[in-house]
């Protein structure tokens, strides 16, 4: 999964290595295990991963999980296995809870040094001391407690004597810094809640911000990358490394985030999306995440040449979800068996065609890969269409079916319709047609043209199946940092439409996963959570054209 192309991230490792900076490169991927991976999610994946690759380094999976209120060993089965999924496997599997001590002892050093007091404000007071961005912060009444003080109820706090909220750990650097996160951030709170690893050993736990630098030292991290939303926290990052007196000093470096049109990119806001019931689960085939991409259908391959064209900036953007949409289609072109399916059916009864009779067609498995052969399809006096396939008064240049025309069907022969039946209430059930045994495909036939070519199941053998059909799920573009009007408003009602009819009787033996282009519908997924033994489930991955252009 060599990449050729350049950014200014692989530019800085390139100098550093040349330079005689570092002779080595390891990178860390560092999930908070609170929920699913989403796209965005892929995209530091693929540069992490990437760039250690391209110059024979090394990457380190590790799990953020210094916060056991959100945190569940669902979410870190999950990332292992949506990295596993998009090509790639960890040097080293760490987690932030395996340096607690570590962390507690940096974090002592830091009260013996005068650097970190215990504050007894609350939450709503911190943020009020703080001041704002064009306001300096004021002292806290606590902030000029002893060394020994310090000491003596942290390591209460430590010890379990306080309770939820009581106190918290606090760095002393500059409470009038113009960057608010060097105003005496918090480094440790008080939360007796079991962890998913460290279980009841520990009822205070370290902030990410704290947390985050210590392991990338401790790991020999040599390029800490994250996206742009940190890179105010890079002083932060800096001092504690330096502080906490390091023997490893990592440097953060800043990429943009990736945003998508019509798409959700807040964790927090896809976890509010599950919970509250518009999706079906995390991996629910409209949702961002990695599961629910792999489930819809996605490849690897095209998130990897996604994430690969879009680059890496320093500065963020929003690109066009059709873009990652394009990707799939060029990954699956080559790859998708084509095949027929039904989604509306409308009976069609050949009345000269002999009863009883089958018959079996050749079909080419994909005309772009000659080399994936053919495939035997029936054909009978019975078939199905698709209901929009016909209309009884048709506008003009309307080339499929109606009274009195004639269309090929795909692969097979050429059909007139000559009666249309209906119901009580005046709907379309059944037409009849004839076909002309002369005109089949294949044959040379060269005796008239037609202009509409219609696709088609036979009916005795077809298969029964369910078809997912998506639209966005947001209906006008995310932006995470406009709060004033709620992203629910926002959700698409009408994001998914299940229809049910028929494929090709070859589509029986299908497991999930496995991927067809439909003919004249788009590319098709099995549905891996649906899908039983009698009971197909078709996701829709991608119509077959887009306006998008590269």
């Amino acid at each position: 999964m060599e990449n050729n192309s350049s950014n200014f991230i692989k530019n800085i490792i390139k100098d550093d290595l040349e330079s005689g900076k570092h002779d080595h490169v390891i990178t860390r991927f560092p999930p908070e295990p609170n929920g699913y991976l989403h796209i965005g999610h892929a995209k530091s994946i693929i540069l992490n991963f990437g760039v250690a690759d391209d110059f024979n380094g090394k990457t380190n999976l590790r799990f953020d999980d210094t916060n056991p209120l959100k945190e569940d060993i669902e979410f870190v089965n999950s990332i292992k296995e949506d990295v596993k999924w998009l090509g790639y496997d960890w040097d080293n599997l760490f987690f932030a809870s395996d340096y607690f001590d570590e962390m507690y002892k940096r974090a002592v050093l830091l009260i013996n040094k005068g650097l970190a007091y215990v504050d007894d404000l609350n939450a709503d007071q911190i943020r009020e001391y703080r001041g704002t961005l064009t306001e300096p912060g004021k002292d806290s009444p606590y902030r000029n407690r002893t060394v020994e003080e310090n000491l003596e109820l942290f390591e209460k706090m430590r010890s379990g004597e306080f309770g939820n909220g009581a106190k918290v750990l606090r760095a002393k650097i500059d409470m009038s810094s113009p960057n608010i996160n060097l105003r005496d951030p918090v480094m440790y709170r008080i939360s007796h809640t079991e962890h998913h690893n460290t279980g009841n050993k520990w009822c205070i736990y370290p902030m990410y911000a704290f947390a985050h630098p210590i392991e990338d030292a401790i790991e020999g991290v040599t390029h800490s990358i994250c996206t742009l939303e940190f890179e105010d926290q890079r002083p932060l990052y800096d001092w504690i490394v330096e502080n906490c007196e390091m023997e490893s000093k990592p440097k953060q470096y800043e990429f943009g985030r990736l945003n998508l049109t019509n798409t959700v990119m807040s964790k927090r806001k896809l976890k509010q999306l599950v919970d509250e019931g518009f999706v079906d689960g995390w991996d629910d085939p409209r949702m961002p995440t990695v599961s629910g991409l792999r489930r819809r259908g996605y490849t690897p391959e095209a998130i990897r040449a996604f994430c690969q064209e879009i680059g890496v900036a320093k500065t963020s953007g929003v690109v066009d979800s059709q873009m990652l949409d394009h990707f799939v289609r060029e990954d699956l072109k080559l790859k998708a068996p084509r095949t027929m399916a039904i989604l509306n059916p409308l009976k069609v009864v050949i009345t000269n065609y002999p009863e009883g009779e089958i018959e079996w067609l050749d079909a080419e498995v994909n005309p772009e890969v000659p080399e994936m052969g053919t495939r035997q399809i029936p054909f009978s006096r019975e078939i199905y269409i698709e209901q929009d396939d016909f209309m009884e008064n048709p506008p003009k240049k309307y080339f499929r079916l109606f009274p009195g025309n004639e269309v090929r069907l795909k692969h097979a022969y050429f059909i007139k319709c000559e009666e249309v039946i209906k119901d009580e209430a005046g709907n379309v059930i059944e037409l009849r047609c004839t076909y002309d045994i002369e005109t089949k495909s294949g044959s040379g036939f060269t005796g008239r043209k037609v202009k509409g070519t219609l696709h088609w199941v036979e009916a005795s053998q077809a298969v029964s199946a369910e078809f997912r059909n998506y639209q966005p799920l947001i209906l006008d573009k995310e932006n995470d940092e406009e709060e004033e009007k709620s992203f629910l408003d926002l959700v698409n009602p009408d994001s998914v439409e299940i229809l049910q009819g028929f494929v090709e009787p070859n589509m029986k033996d299908v497991k999930p996963q496995d991927k067809f282009q439909f003919f004249r519908h788009g590319y098709y997924n099995v549905d891996s959570k649906l899908t039983a033994a009698d009971h197909l489930v078709f996701n829709q991955i991608v119509g077959l054209k887009s306006s998008f252009k590269l």
